[in-house]
């Protein structure tokens, strides 16, 4: 059975150009295949995140071409808040799907899972290539939403019901555009479930003779823990997905509650909860986000050793401290709901894990830290982007601990704040690790070695435009600049300088501070002390100037 199972992963060598280039069973060039699709979603995400940036400084600015993508969400050339909104949805699920998904975890894992291990390829190469091209028509069904007369969902990319549960009802883009987004991730869910399944086979059965599994380098088990939670975390969003689209297509309530109207239509759905569509989506989604990370911390780990010459303090902690995170990741989905109307003791229970999570995270860098200590490590553009990961994961980290409180989540959950947190700590850390895996390896996986020098440059670029671009972002949230606004209007500037000049009591009103001219003068009431004669709320009362008395007139009450 051993010797089967060992043979069970051997293939003929690749004959003709389809088989070797194109639908191929080498883990190798299945790896490239992953990281070509990441970069192509990238460079999509980061053309929409663009589109969506410029929209902001300049809402009513036209886009020249842009009205050829879409002809009803941007006419002339000028973006509406609902095609904001379906830009948003499409980038969001371009990068946490396509992009930190595909690239540390399987574009890197394929290629270097086998190779460390001292396998010849994955347990299942028939799998592997299956997994690939039905991730790839997974990104091909998600771009097609664009081409729909209705365009992209408007839903994000967390499409929470009933918003994205009750059809074309809910808005443009809520049609097909939103039938097609459930399809591509309910099939990506099943290429990664393919993926993670071969992940987990190929490290427990084909490693080499005395390779056991504290031989195995670091960046190994990385891929190893996040194919475990792969396994549970696809399991769980792809029969939501189906679920969401029997809701869609097929009149059943899962997600939609009774007596719900939408655009003035009683929707034909009883005995849904949205809170539903929630737990399920995060009970994956907070993994997912370890799903992004882990293979980075994996992958820095393993450049940091090298570029330092000598071990971490600990490797074994560090495995261990990933172990509980991923553990760990499971007991945490609450936290992104405590806006939902959950119970208070529900929210006080999730936000216990939620900083024990970040225990075994503290742990990890402080290993970092401390093996840099004294080290003489070798500066070239993969260890720059190894150490600039650990900044960033610190950076975008510590503001979890703020979300991981209910009572200021509610207060920052809807604003910016959200934005920087979650694009520094699962977004930019984990390209970081990618960038360093490209710099590290490109040369094992092309045979040629990538530009030190524009490598180096690409780093300090990289490096000071995030700080630039993200941190700002926890500073607008923390003054309240709500998110997933299509725009910010000069309103408040304008009203300010060149507004209407306004009288000492526009709004009617009886307490004192409407007694005093506008603006009030240095010493508020002109040298003059007022009396009070009546309670601070006199409306609906007949009085000389109408239906209400100033708290300060004489005058009283005629009725």
């Amino acid at each position: 059975m051993e010797e089967a199972s060992a043979q069970a992963h051997v293939h003929a060598p690749p004959e003709g150009f389809l088989r070797k280039y194109v639908f191929s069973l080498d883990h190798k060039v299945i790896g490239k295949q992953y990281y070509a699709l990441a970069l192509l979603a990238v460079s999509m995400g980061m053309v929409l995140s663009w589109l969506m940036r410029f929209h902001l400084v300049w809402p009513t600015t036209r886009i020249p071409g842009l009205e050829l993508l879409s002809k009803a969400g941007a006419p002339g050339g000028v973006i509406t808040p609902e095609y904001y909104l379906s830009l948003l949805t499409m980038h969001g699920t371009l990068m946490v799907f396509f992009v930190l998904t595909n690239a540390p975890f399987a574009a890197f894992g394929n290629y270097f899972l086998p190779i460390q291990i001292g396998a010849e390829d994955m347990a299942f190469p028939r799998f592997n290539m299956v997994s690939f091209w039905t991730t790839l028509v997974a990104f091909l069904v998600l771009i097609l939403a664009f081409a729909v007369p209705d365009g992209p969902p408007i839903s994000g990319w967390t499409s929470y019901a009933p918003l994205s549960a009750v059809g074309k009802d809910a808005g443009p883009g809520m049609g097909w555009g939103m039938n097609l987004w459930g399809i591509s991730i309910a099939i990506f869910c099943i290429g990664s479930l393919l993926g993670a399944l071969n992940f987990i086979a190929t490290t427990l059965d084909l490693r080499a003779k005395g390779m056991t599994l504290m031989r195995m380098p670091i960046c190994t088990w990385a891929w190893f823990i996040t194919s475990c939670i792969a396994l549970l975390a696809f399991a769980v969003l792809l029969p939501a997905c189906i679920l969401l689209i029997l809701d869609r297509t097929a009149g059943t309530s899962f997600f939609i509650p009774s007596g719900l109207v939408v655009s003035d239509r009683l929707q034909p759905h009883s005995g849904g909860s949205p809170l539903l569509w929630q737990h399920l989506f995060w009970f994956f989604g907070h993994p997912e986000v370890y799903i992004a990370i882990l293979p980075s911390m994996g992958i820095v780990s393993h450049i940091l050793i090298n570029s330092m010459r000598k071990p971490l303090l600990s490797a074994r902690v560090i495995i261990y401290s990933m172990m509980s995170i991923g553990f760990l990741s499971w007991m945490v989905w609450g936290h992104h709901m405590f806006v939902s109307g959950m119970n208070p003791f529900s929210s006080l229970l999730f936000s216990f894990p939620t900083l024990t999570i970040t225990i075994p995270a503290t742990i990890m860098t402080l290993i970092w830290l401390g093996s840099l200590y004294g080290a003489n490590i070798r500066i070239n553009a993969a260890s720059l982007f190894a150490l600039g990961f650990i900044s960033m994961f610190v950076s975008g980290g510590v503001s979890g601990f703020f979300l991981a409180q209910p009572s200021i989540d509610i207060v920052l959950h809807a604003t910016y704040f959200v934005v920087g947190h979650f694009h520094m700590v699962m977004g930019v850390a984990s390209i970081y690790g990618v960038f360093a895996g490209t710099y590290f390896w490109f040369g094992k996986m092309t045979g040629r070695m990538m530009n030190e020098t524009l490598g180096q440059l690409h780093f300090w670029l990289t490096f000071i435009g995030t700080y630039c671009i993200f941190m700002p972002f926890h500073y607008l949230g923390l003054v309240g600049n709500v998110r997933r606004y299509s725009s910010f209007v000069d309103d408040l500037i304008y009203s300010r300088y060149k507004g209407a000049p306004a009288p000492e009591n526009p709004w009617n009103g009886t307490t004192l501070e409407w007694s005093v001219p506008s603006p009030p003068p240095w010493n508020n009431f002109g040298g003059k002390h007022p009396v009070i004669y009546h309670d601070p709320y006199q409306y609906d009362v007949k009085g000389s100037k109408g239906d209400y008395i100033m708290q300060d007139s004489p005058e009283s009450s005629a009725g």
